[in-house]
């Protein structure tokens, strides 16, 4: 699976249960130094969940979580806009200590894949240094931010003009990425956000023509239901990018490389304008919060 964070984990959660060989690929663009610490939260959103220790109430992080080294930070005046939970720094400080001992962020994921006793293969996408910058418009004043400072400490609720991955140019892919897609069944493109969750992985040299060498393996699920995202900023920033925000403008944005898109049964009516795009549609519930659908979506996707 090609992933972002929450929607793509959500995903995952259901594969875990049935797929024997499991590999996801992760996006790195919200990777993050702060405290001076390493923190990558969709990596560690995918864990969590999968390990049935995610939050219920907000989706990321762990449950039951307590925050006194962040009240500690508060108190001395320190950055606290990114929450890190007691025990998720745990996570941070073992992937960072783990990155200053010279191993690969990649072989550091492993370890705490095998931490939290998952099979599966969690790679992401690089080791090398990528993130996603935003340029915001804030009353005709424009400036260029991180994904986190966006998403997290301006909640997402600003005029974005542009969208970079800086590090794209000489990132390489990450040992086993791109054979993974090779030989992989079916390559799943998770319903995460087109934009600032997949471009990110796609940017990697060698990503996106791996995926279109075997585009009639590929299925995408739009993250885009009746004209809107489920959560967080993707049919914002796809409005603000100029694509059209609906089932179809994800088709046409991923045809390239994807060979057939899964759609909600809300938006049935467009199967027939995506399969004009000469990308296969299926038709089927995609809202895995409601009983049943996600094991149904993930049948479906496998057949």
């Amino acid at each position: 699976m090609v992933s972002g964070g929450v929607g793509a984990a959500r995903l995952l959660r259901g594969f875990h249960r049935s797929v024997d060989e499991l590999t996801a690929i992760a996006n790195v663009g919200d990777d993050m130094t702060l405290h001076g610490l390493q923190i990558s939260p969709d990596l560690d959103t995918i864990v969590y969940t999968l390990a049935d220790a995610v939050s219920s109430e907000r989706g990321w992080g762990l449950e039951g979580e307590t925050w006194k080294a962040m009240e500690m930070v508060t108190r001395y005046g320190g950055e606290d806009w990114f929450s890190l939970g007691d025990r998720d720094l745990g996570t941070h400080l073992f992937r960072t200590q783990r990155l200053s001992e010279g191993a690969t962020l990649a072989e550091a994921t492993a370890e705490i894949v095998r931490g939290w006793d998952l099979h599966l293969r969690l790679l992401p996408v690089s080791n090398d240094r990528l993130r996603t910058m935003v340029t915001i418009d804030q009353e005709g004043a424009r400036s260029e931010i991180s994904f986190q400072e966006y998403f997290v400490g301006r909640q997402h609720d600003v005029d974005v003009t542009a969208v970079r991955f800086d590090g794209a140019s000489s990132a390489r892919p990450a040992p086993g990425v791109l054979d993974a897609i090779t030989a992989a069944d079916r390559v799943v493109v998770a319903p995460s956000n087109p934009l600032v969750s997949i471009d990110p992985v796609l940017s990697v040299a060698g990503v996106r023509s791996t995926l279109a060498a075997r585009r009639e393996s590929v299925v995408g699920v739009s993250p885009i239901i009746a004209g809107a995202a489920l959560k967080g900023p993707a049919a914002r920033l796809m409005t603000e990018m100029g694509l059209e925000c609906s089932a179809v403008g994800v088709a046409r944005y991923y045809a390239d490389f994807c060979g057939t898109m899964v759609i909600d049964t809300v938006d049935a009516a467009l199967a027939a304008d995506i399969e004009a795009l000469g990308v296969r549609c299926i038709v089927t519930d995609t809202i895995m919060s409601e009983p049943g659908v996600l094991d149904s979506l993930c049948e479906t996707l496998l057949h």
